[in-house]
């Protein structure tokens, strides 16, 4: 499935749960959603608190989808091409240098 359809399915059910309304109490603006997009990063971080590996496996999978879906809703209504940025940014690291100790 195609970034694009990913993004489609995301708005249909941010749509269906009334949160693009003007009167609901979960505003989907950049700056919320950047700030959920943060809390749920900050849930894969719990993943590995005191360990190294994965324990959970689908609660993983689970918190990476959350990500995955304030970022893709983060981008569009922010009017950024997502697979476009990702592009560019390949490009752009492929020139970097990084330490190589």
């Amino acid at each position: 499935m195609e970034i694009r359809e990913l993004t489609k399915r995301m708005h249909e059910l941010v749509e269906s749960k009334g949160w693009y309304a003007a009167d609901s109490k979960r505003p989907q603006t950049p700056r919320n959603l950047a700030v959920s997009l943060s809390i749920e990063a900050a849930e894969v971080l719990e993943h590995f608190q005191f360990r190294e590996d994965v324990t959970d496996k689908a609660e993983l999978a689970s918190e990476l989808a959350d990500v995955t879906l304030y970022l893709l809703q983060l981008a569009s209504v922010s009017g950024i091409d997502l697979e476009q940025a990702v592009l560019k940014k390949l490009e752009v690291n492929k020139s970097r240098e990084w330490d190589v100790a």
